[in-house]
């Protein structure tokens, strides 16, 4: 029954689309919905993400706002987009620069990573009138394209930049300091532990997360490998060096991450021992980003390809973060 689901749903996106069904049993831009695997207190065997949003430029870094609900950047868009009660995409924020990776600080001030040239780097973009740039430059020079960010309780902000090999972070108040100088390939999705003692770094040309501990000043030791990630870049020569395309990492409220790879989302107890993958797609390629939400925040959002998808979870996300 599952298999016969998993075709009818299949088919029927796929006829929505106008794509044939031989073109729509392989991806890329293709719709791909599958049943989740039973991964216990994370997810019911047999949930499908629903499809809620399709056809935006962009979709990137969903994420649950108090008072305000679901928003996530469509950067081709030069916006952040609000979920409204309907489900429809509406302009929480315009004229913004190419907006990617998104957090929400302590103060409660959205800080959005900008990533067209000339404009790189976090900035605080909401409430009106505390918009401010938080950094544009290390030692002088630009960043490389910027991509996710991740606000620590002590109102400091650590960013990725994945061309550069580099991780940074700004503490309050204070100058930017590059914390990760080496051993990273392409970091890209991030997220700090419940207790914020650990910082948990994606490689996008690899196939690791890893940990780093977090010292008083926001600098980071021990780096290490946390996990290596079952996702594997199928489109790469058989003698190339293994990719899993790690991308967007979120926390729940039991302290298990969940990453998105080319496994889908990946799923790692707090001490990295993979507990399954639930197989995604967004349709026109890979998914790049998720964030719990919802009032309970026991619903996955995830978002890539200008679509938005959402999955029932049994779990919840933490809730001592906006994500």
């Amino acid at each position: 029954m599952i298999r016969h689901a998993f075709v009818t749903l299949t088919l029927a996106l796929a006829t929505g689309l106008g794509v044939s069904s031989a073109a729509a049993q392989t991806p890329p831009n293709t719709v791909q919905l599958q049943p989740a695997p039973d991964i216990p207190g994370v997810i019911a065997g047999g949930t499908m993400p629903e499809v809620v949003i399709k056809g935006l430029t962009s979709s990137d870094d969903p994420m649950w706002v108090p008072n305000i609900g679901l928003i996530f950047s469509e950067s081709q868009a030069n916006r952040i987009v609000r979920l409204d009660e309907h489900d429809q995409p509406v302009t929480f924020l315009g004229d913004l620069l190419n907006p990617l990776g998104m957090t929400l600080d302590a103060q409660g001030q959205l800080i959005s990573i900008q990533t067209r040239p000339g404009f790189l780097g976090p900035r605080i973009v909401w409430p009106k009138g505390k918009e401010r740039i938080i950094a544009d430059n290390y030692q002088g020079k630009s960043f490389g394209r910027p991509n996710d960010i991740v606000a620590d309780l002590k109102g400091g902000v650590y960013f990725t930049d994945p061309p550069a090999s580099a991780v940074y972070y700004v503490p309050r108040g204070g100058a930017i300091i590059r914390v990760v100088e080496e051993g990273i390939k392409s970091p890209n999705g991030l997220q700090l532990s419940h207790d914020e003692k650990t910082l948990y770094v994606n490689d996008t040309q690899g196939i690791n997360i890893y940990a780093f501990d977090v010292q008083p000043d926001g600098r980071l030791a021990n780096r290490r490998v946390f996990a290596t990630y079952t996702g594997r870049d199928v489109s790469l020569p058989p003698t190339a060096p293994p990719v899993s395309r790690a991308d967007g990492l979120v926390t729940d409220d039991a302290g298990r991450l969940m990453a998105l790879t080319d496994s889908g989302i990946e799923v790692l107890s707090p001490t990295g021992q993979h507990l399954g993958a639930i197989p995604v797609w967004c349709i026109t390629r890979r998914c790049q980003n998720l964030g719990f939400g919802g009032p309970d925040k026991r619903t996955l959002y995830v978002a890539g390809g200008g679509t938005l998808l959402r999955i029932p979870m049994l779990t919840r996300g933490f809730a001592g973060r906006a994500k």
